[in-house]
């Protein structure tokens, strides 16, 4: 959070909201807010490609998202006009990219590893794929705070403490500096890829002071190695889960613009006894790919081998009741195929408790608050009894997106009493239409932004045009053979700088303002004449 360009502030419930300006105004936003206006700017963006509209959609999601993401996944998808098809995990649908494109190869099943590896999260997953289509995710790990971002934040601190060294000078409180920072780190982290070293050369970086620093591979090795190898104990951690060893595994697959870092790729090889990685994918596109080829088949568009395509997931995390004396009972352990469901009983732990409060929760401690909340209820009404005597059923069911759907009946007295949950951290229907209104004004709000945008670049161009020809000598004698005077030349030349510095000065200048404009330009007679004699 001290290192993103915008701050977060707990709106209610304590649920945070990213706090931006906008228009000149404070505003706040949930983070579904955010996450629907990307989803649609892509929906428009294939609107656009298409030529006809786009009403649903395959999503994806980190494979280490917990039920709670994956629901404001889902609502963010509502908000921006989008019917969620299937929502699969980015491994998963990267392994659909990498089956297709290796469906002439296949003999026999494959076991694969898919090593994603992207700006915000990081995900592994072993999958066997069979010469009939079959993907099953066997297993999947990763972590939802790791990726090229943090190792760009591990460069930025790097050269603060740099600056600091140099200048005697702390720019971390300064969000302007450290954007500017942040910026050409990335670059630096970019080029390192593919040579050596690079240097990184700021203007005026802070408090006009400028700023050069030589920057090495090694360097940035250095300073992010235990991140590295955090994620080769992840891969080890995957295999172990499904008892494979590293000879087990067929073709590993890089996924993820992170995974082109020389020293990742490295440990991977290492670590596989010098195999050769799988690149032939495009790595920052292979997750869109593998989900269209996806929406393709669940829509029954496709060729045979996409229609033929059969995907099992796994749940990422196991999920329990939270229990007496802080235990947690898991009902659906991790890496347990979905779509899935299962129950079990719970028993009263008072004489004639008529109530129950259920927690449930997601993770891999056995003490249930080591894990993560993911959702509460109650269930009231039940019959006062000796301890032990009424049992309650509760039912975990997974949907194909990996969707969490809680119930609970008491069955001693045969009364069905079930109660589905709805996520805690899930909008609810007032915040979706809310959210789907506000949506709607900041896109007719862009739209309108985006017109005056374009009218302003019209008129620049037009007048910066202008000025280029007028400065041209043949022109001039051309125009003064017309018989504009050398007078009027200079105050045409002082007509367009004034233009050109209104300009400059209205940058969200309205569209009525700058159509004025342009008409007082065109107005003036030496202008005009400017302009026949330019057609001529």
């Amino acid at each position: 959070m001290k290192l993103w360009p915008f701050k977060v502030v707990a709106g209610s419930d304590d649920k945070p909201k990213i706090a931006v300006t906008y228009k000149n105004e404070d505003k706040e936003f949930a983070a579904e807010e955010i996450s629907s206006m990307v989803l649609a700017k892509m929906k428009g963006v294939a609107e656009t490609f298409l030529g006809l509209s786009v009403e649903k959609a395959v999503i994806t999601v980190p494979a280490y998202f917990s039920d709670s993401q994956r629901q404001s996944t889902k609502d963010a998808a509502m908000v921006a006009g989008l019917e969620v098809l299937r929502m699969i995990q980015e491994p998963t649908a990267a392994a659909i990219a990498y089956a297709l494109d290796k469906r002439a190869g296949v003999d026999g099943k494959m076991n694969v590893l898919v090593f994603d590896l992207g700006g915000g999260t990081f995900d592994v997953s072993i999958l066997t794929i069979d010469d009939e289509g079959v993907i099953e995710v066997k297993a999947t790990g990763g972590d939802t705070h790791l990726g090229g971002e943090d190792f760009d934040n591990r460069m930025v601190s790097y050269f603060v403490r740099e600056f600091k060294r140099k200048h005697k000078v702390d720019i971390s409180k300064n969000l302007k500096a450290l954007g500017r920072l942040r910026v050409h780190c990335e670059r630096a982290k970019r080029t390192i890829s593919t040579t050596i070293q690079t240097t990184i050369d700021i203007d005026c970086l802070f408090d006009g002071i400028d700023f050069s620093s030589k920057f090495t591979r090694a360097k940035f090795e250095e300073v992010n190695v235990d991140l590295f190898k955090k994620c080769i104990d992840t891969v080890e951690t995957c295999l172990r889960d499904v008892n494979m060893s590293t000879y087990s595994i067929d073709e590993v697959v890089l996924v993820g613009g992170s995974t082109r870092i020389p020293k990742i790729q490295g440990l991977l090889q290492e670590m596989f006894d010098g195999k050769s990685l799988c690149q032939r994918i495009n790595p920052d596109e292979a997750v869109a790919y593998g989900a269209g080829i996806l929406a393709a088949k669940l829509s029954g568009m496709g060729d045979e081998a996409v229609q033929a395509l059969e995907l099992i997931d796994v749940t990422p995390l196991s999920l329990g009741v939270g229990c007496n004396k802080d235990v947690m009972v898991v009902l659906i352990p991790k890496n347990l195929p979905i779509p899935t469901k299962k129950e079990d009983k719970f028993y009263t732990i008072r004489d004639n408790q008529t109530h129950v409060s259920l927690w449930v929760y997601q993770g891999e401690r056995s003490k249930s608050t080591e894990n993560y909340l993911a959702s509460k209820f109650s269930l009231s009404g039940l019959p006062p009894a000796p301890r032990g005597v009424v049992n309650v059923t509760v039912c975990f069911e997974i949907d194909a997106s990996g969707i969490l759907h809680v119930s609970a009946r008491e069955i001693t007295t045969g009364r069905n009493n079930a109660i589905k949950i709805t996520n805690n951290g899930s909008l609810t229907n007032a915040e979706i239409k809310k959210m789907i209104e506000d949506a709607e004004r900041y896109k007719l709000e862009d739209e309108a932004h985006m017109k005056k945008v374009m009218a302003h670049k019209a008129l620049t161009d037009y007048v910066y045009k202008l000025r280029t020809k007028i400065k041209d000598y043949k022109v001039r004698m051309k125009l003064r053979k017309t018989g504009i005077s050398v007078e009027d030349l200079e105050d045409i030349d002082h007509q367009i700088e004034e233009a050109i510095e209104w300009l400059d000065e209205h940058p969200d200048a309205e569209i009525g303002d700058l159509q004025y404009k342009e008409l007082e330009l065109n107005n003036i007679r030496k202008l005009t004449k400017l302009t026949l004699a330019l057609k001529n």
